[in-house]
């Protein structure tokens, strides 16, 4: 029975997978055949044909089925955009699963646990310029500057979840490292109807803290098209700004809008277009690394530990009087005393 089991699985998997291949083979077709559509479209709209074409189009003479038929300057480049993202936005692939209804939970959780694996990997490949974007947002806070997340929808609750758990951490200030979400802190537990929209709003929105120049603004959005977002760090590069930015898809208009494009690529979600699994994932993970690596280089770490922690809660004040019997050799009594007394491990250190 066992065997005839595993025979079974094994043709339902074949299934799946000769699926998948259809499907891919069907998109590679139209893929290119797209391609050779902007290739024509570009040729064309490049052309002094087009521009007397759209004249006599605006003019009212060209026959009434050709009529609103070719495009102003603004539909070409919409256009254009949206048909070249078809090899850039992997994010909205299908994902390489199908059926996810007919799977047992076991099956789900293996496969989503498979996808979540990929992840570690497509981070471990952008790790330089995780470095870059580190070493450059360091000289500017050494400086006084400050760090903003950019994000809307997940990756601004995400940036904003990073930003909140610094202070208790690293005993920083709420304004150092500042977390920043289109449609404001409603959209932490709700969905703000085209908050994400307006290519304006997210530089407005900085405006609240007065930025400088010696400030870091990094973007963060899977799809790396996100008006907020890519808006919030072109008005922030203009204005003096380092910028950065974490997305999941290669050649963005946010990649291609910052100082130090961190492009982490996981490929396509478990559930097609699901941004918030993958790619939230990798975001978070790009975040605590910048964040923490940030907190150890601007002193806020002794050793491998968080000395500068803020006392919030008892399990805080026993982490930190172990922390001082380990370090001065005092019962836990005496370190928990002089912990008290002093508000933080790091001053008890000094005595």
């Amino acid at each position: 029975m066992e065997q005839i089991e595993r025979i079974k699985q094994m043709e339902q998997r074949l299934e799946r997978a000769a699926a998948a291949v259809m499907k891919l083979s069907a998109a590679l077709d139209q893929y290119e055949a797209a391609q050779k559509d902007i290739k024509v479209l570009d040729e064309y709209y490049g052309s002094d044909e087009w521009k007397q074409d759209f004249a006599d189009d605006e003019a009212g003479s060209l026959p009434a089925d050709l009529k609103r038929g070719v495009l102003s300057e603004d539909g070409i480049w919409n256009l254009l955009s949206d048909a070249r993202e078809l090899d850039t936005r992997i994010t909205e692939l299908s994902s390489r699963y199908d059926h996810l209804e007919r799977m047992s939970v076991a099956e789900l959780l293996q496969h989503i646990s498979d996808e979540d694996r990929l992840v570690a990997e497509a981070v471990a490949k952008v790790l330089p310029r995780i470095e870059s974007l580190v070493e450059a947002i360091e000289q500017r806070m050494k400086q006084g500057g400050r760090l903003f997340y950019v994000g809307a929808g997940t990756s601004g609750r995400l940036g904003v979840l990073d930003a909140s758990e610094l202070p208790p951490t690293f005993g920083v200030s709420e304004d150092w490292v500042i977390g920043v979400i289109a449609g404001g802190d409603r959209a932490l537990r709700h969905a703000v109807e085209r908050a994400e929209d307006s290519a304006e709003q997210g530089w407005k929105d900085l405006q609240a803290y007065h930025p400088s120049a010696n400030d870091t603004v990094i973007g963060i959005a899977a799809s790396g098209t996100t008006p907020y977002v890519v808006g919030a760090v072109r008005e922030a590069k203009k204005n003096g700004l380092l910028t950065g930015c974490i997305t999941n898809n290669p050649q963005t208009p946010l990649a291609k809008a910052v100082d130090y494009p961190v492009e982490v690529i996981v490929g396509p979600e478990f559930v097609t277009g699901s941004t918030r699994m993958k790619s939230g994932t990798a975001q978070k993970m790009v975040l605590n690394m910048i964040s923490t690596s940030l907190m150890i280089r601007m002193g806020r770490v002794k050793g491998n530990r968080m000395v500068k922690m803020q006392l919030t809660n008892n399990k805080l004040v026993d982490r930190g009087t172990r922390m001082l019997q380990e370090m001065l050799g005092l019962s836990y009594d005496e370190a928990r005393q002089r912990l008290l007394k002093s508000g933080g491990v790091d001053k008890a250190i000094k005595g």
